[in-house]
């Protein structure tokens, strides 16, 4: 019985093993093979040159990756399999020392090209492979880890490893603060030139831009990596926040933190005494401005408002309005260029930017644009002046407001309506009151058998009596058609614009009962109805 559970435990530990064992060759041969390619690719680079290197390069980078992101697979692989990974660790870590040499090297070659009047496109050349380096930082940092917890032996390595860092990020942070300066230098050139500025001057500040970007990227990577390794990096922290505020590389630590502010405080309170005074006055002197162009605007739309008004010109309403609205809003509009120069504001530039923007918001707001010169068309040729009644756009009624955009009507059923300008001057303008006055076209019938001078004369005596009737020109009343059952007279005398209506109803209530009086008809339509009945 035991002979047997010993044989069955030995069958199950061997049925256990052989897939242990054949992952493990799985493992190894796909480690063996990105391996072998990298070590191919390594031996075809010393053989190419221009941008078949670069690719070949890239090839070895590509792979290397992989071949680090399998490594950390398995060494996130609780037991480790440390005999299986120890060769392949040190074999990358070799390997990783290799390429740190070789981008060593390349830096160096690039740097002898220095001084040959294309420095700006080296030293953009020498940030990308600053950038590239940082990469193999962090992946020559984790397999030092790795090694440590394989007790693999690697000497002086790590603080070989930890020097250099410490190195390179000074180097970084004195290139930082160097490319600051040389970019605020380039800032302050383009604004001296103003319009002026050439492409010259724009592209260098986008270089510097772009390498301020990636020295700082590089200065936080090695932040991080001396982080990991236990060394002290409140300065170089400083320098990081200080040039891009990021505040993800644990900045907020009490000696960071306290050392910003101090720096801080220091810089604002020289700025206020060195500075203060000089503010102070130019903050008054700009209130002071505005203050008195805000004083001269208001009286200088008194003295337009008192001229336009008695002038002989004879401005209409609306164009009244205009004048006085523009005067005072131009006057204060010169006050707070003239107080925006106290300030230092460069009013060229300013006034660039703001030809630029009205170029922009131009093509945004046509439609509001097409509406502003339909305004200023209606000023200049004033079809109409506000309390003239009107019938424009399919609206009738009165004008009561008008600005450069739009025209406000109230209807005669008292709506209030605002209709764009561009609909009023783009359709037929019927100013109804405009003129002094107005005729009251009116038509009445009689029947066939009735007495036509009667009918005149009664008509005449009708119009005569009215009191709203004008004398100047004379009213009409003539025999105008012969109709299917009436005979038509056409009534029109003249009445101010303000009585047409009351004219036009008194005169036809009046007809009906003075035709009523003398038995005259006034015929309507009849239909004669036939009823036949069949047998």
């Amino acid at each position: 019985m035991h002979r047997t559970f010993v044989i069955m435990m030995f069958l199950l530990t061997a049925i256990i093993a052989i897939p242990s064992q054949a992952q493990e060759a799985s493992i190894s041969s796909e480690l063996n093979a990105l391996q072998q390619a990298i070590d191919r690719d390594v031996n075809k680079l010393k053989l190419e040159q221009g941008e078949l290197a670069q690719f070949t390069e890239y090839r070895i980078k590509q792979k290397a990756d992989e071949l680090h992101l399998k490594l950390k697979e398995q060494m996130s692989v609780n037991p480790v399999d440390a005999k299986l990974l120890t060769p392949y660790i040190s074999d990358h870590l070799k390997f990783l020392q290799a390429v740190d040499t070789h981008y060593s090297a390349s830096i160096e070659k690039l740097k002898t090209g220095l001084g040959n009047g294309h420095d700006a496109d080296i030293m953009m050349q020498f940030s990308n492979r600053e950038t590239e380096r940082d990469e193999l930082i962090q992946a020559k940092l984790e397999t030092i880890s790795w090694s440590e917890t394989l007790s693999i032996n690697i000497g002086n390595l790590k603080s070989e490893f930890t020097s250099a860092l410490i190195e390179r990020a000074d180097e970084l942070d004195s290139l930082v603060h160097y490319t600051q300066d040389r970019l605020k230098v380039a800032v302050d050139d383009a604004s001296l030139a103003g319009k002026d500025v050439s492409s010259e001057q724009t592209l260098r500040i986008t270089q510097l831009n772009e390498r301020l970007a990636h020295s700082s990227a590089s200065l936080g990577v090695a932040i991080e990596s001396l982080d990991s390794l236990g060394q002290d990096t409140s300065e170089l922290k400083q320098t990081l926040f200080s040039t891009s505020g990021d505040i993800t590389q644990d900045v907020l630590n009490i000696d960071v933190a306290s050392s910003l502010i101090e720096q801080w405080f220091d810089a604002a309170k020289n700025q206020a005494i060195e500075n203060g005074p000089s503010i102070a006055f130019k903050l008054f002197v700009f209130c002071l401005i505005l203050f008195i162009a805000n004083l001269v605007g208001k009286g200088v739309e008194k003295i337009v408002k008192k001229a336009v008004s008695n002038s002989k010109l004879k401005f209409s309403k609306l164009l009244q309005d205009f004048f006085i609205s523009l005067s005072s809003k131009a006057v204060f509009t010169i006050g707070v260029l003239i107080a925006l120069s106290q300030l230092g504001f460069e009013l060229g530039p300013l006034l660039a930017g703001f030809g630029v923007a009205g170029v922009i918001i131009g093509f945004a707001l046509q439609d509001t644009l097409s509406n502003f010169a339909s305004g200023m068309m209606i000023l200049i040729y004033r079809p109409y002046d506000v309390g003239d009644l009107i019938n424009a756009a399919g609206v009738t009624g009165k004008v009561s407001h008008m600005s450069l955009v739009s025209t406000t009507i109230k209807t005669l059923d008292n709506q209030r309506l605002i209709i764009p300008n561009n609909k009023i001057w783009g359709d037929t303008i019927n100013n109804i009151t405009v003129e002094h006055q107005r005729r009251v076209d009116m038509t009445f019938g009689i029947g066939y058998s009735d007495d036509i001078e009667k009918a005149e004369r009664v008509l005449n005596e009708i119009v005569a009596a009215h009191p709203m009737t004008l004398k100047e020109p004379q009213a009409m009343v003539k025999l105008h058609t012969l109709g299917e059952s009436s005979v038509d007279f056409i009534v029109r005398p003249w009445a101010k614009p303000e009585d047409y209506w009351d004219v036009y109803w008194d005169i036809t209530r009046e007809v009906k009962m003075r035709f009523d009086q003398e038995n005259i008809s006034i015929p309507f339509p009849q239909r004669d109805v036939h009823i036949y009945q069949s047998e």
